[in-house]
């Protein structure tokens, strides 16, 4: 099994080199670097630096605001200088932000994602193969490349490209042209992602005629673990605020809805209305975090970990320890997640 850490959005830039070499020895796989606080592209270029082998993502890069070619010419630079560790996870953000905060202009985003994925290939193959760049669509048009700003040929040119997707439509887009698909802290326990996802990922594969297996499937919700019982349950209670707060968004309720838990969502959401924000966290109850959240001290995690995920995923996250102390723990959970992997 593939396990990926991930990073504070508001660790300074200063600290990412120090962290990812904290990741790779712990016997991390990869490293998912967030794309709001600080540039994502930046931060995976620093983590990238500071390892040899750590995988890392961009988990996930706004794409929208960005222009293919921007993002083909840094993911192929940032393919090159790393030997080929790196992996472009892209998203669509809200509405609100993409007009609000990044002044883009609006556009339907499943159809916009297509053409940005099918863009970004079409440079790269211009790249690699040679031969003149014509890509075509409603969003964007690329037809002109002259050998002055051709990067050229790399060693790894299979940049994979995963989607974060929550709805359905987006979700089937991710079988559709991804690589694969990063599921929302939300959306990721495994009813969730064996019923709704993984059907929807497989429908899109089918109508593009491409083969199931294409696109990857990273469980990247959240785990409540440590050292202590104790620990866990502080843990479990950050969790739950954290639910509460992200649970007040519409765009979430899909793993609601299937628990037949709609109505929690519709009182957060109107709680966040009512600037009520300490009442949220009540109404996550015990058994959706006993549901939404694998959650076990550390000598005991990796075998829920395997429970719950074994057969549907093979990539999941997990947590960095607070306590760099605890390492040694979290490096011992990932030995026998591994273990189980290859038995």
């Amino acid at each position: 099994m593939q396990i990926h850490a991930g990073m504070d959005q508001r660790m300074p830039l200063a600290q990412v080199g120090a962290y990812a070499r904290r990741v790779e020895a712990i016997g991390f796989d990869g490293l998912n670097v967030p794309d709001a606080v600080h540039d994502g592209l930046l931060t995976a270029t620093i983590a990238l630096r500071e390892t040899t082998r750590l995988q890392v993502a961009t988990s996930v890069l706004v794409a929208f605001p960005r222009s293919p070619m921007n993002v083909a010419h840094a993911a192929w630079d940032l393919q090159a200088f790393s030997g080929g560790r790196f992996e472009l996870g892209l998203g669509t953000q809200v509405r609100g932000n993409i007009v609000g905060r990044y002044s883009t202009p609006w556009e339907p985003p499943v159809p916009r994602m297509r053409e940005y994925v099918h863009a970004l290939r079409s440079i790269w193959n211009c790249w690699q193969e040679g031969g003149p760049l014509d890509f075509r669509g409603s969003s964007y048009r690329f037809t002109k490349m002259q050998p002055f700003f051709n990067p050229g040929p790399i060693e790894h040119p299979e940049i994979p490209i995963l989607l974060g997707a929550v709805g359905p439509k987006m979700t089937r887009l991710v079988g559709e042209v991804a690589d694969g698909m990063m599921s929302h802290p939300t959306n990721s326990a495994p009813r969730y992602l064996r019923e709704v996802a993984i059907p929807e990922i497989e429908a899109g594969a089918d109508a593009a005629g491409r083969e199931r297996t294409r696109a990857t499937l990273m469980a990247a919700g959240f785990v409540a673990t440590g050292a202590t019982v104790e620990q866990v349950a502080r843990e479990r209670e950050s969790i739950r605020e954290l639910l509460g707060f992200l649970y007040s968004t519409p765009a979430y309720w899909r793993s609601l809805e299937l628990y037949g838990w709609g109505d929690i969502g519709r009182e957060l959401h109107q709680l966040t209305r009512e600037s009520r924000w300490a009442d949220m966290a009540g109404r996550v109850h015990d058994e959706m975090l006993d549901t939404l959240v694998p959650q076990a001290p550390y000598d005991e995690i990796d075998s829920v970990l395997h429970r719950w995920y074994h057969g549907i995923t093979d990539r999941i996250t997990f947590p960095v320890p607070d306590d760099p102390d605890d390492d040694d723990r979290a490096a011992a959970v990932l030995a026998r997640l591994h273990a189980d992997q290859s038995a």
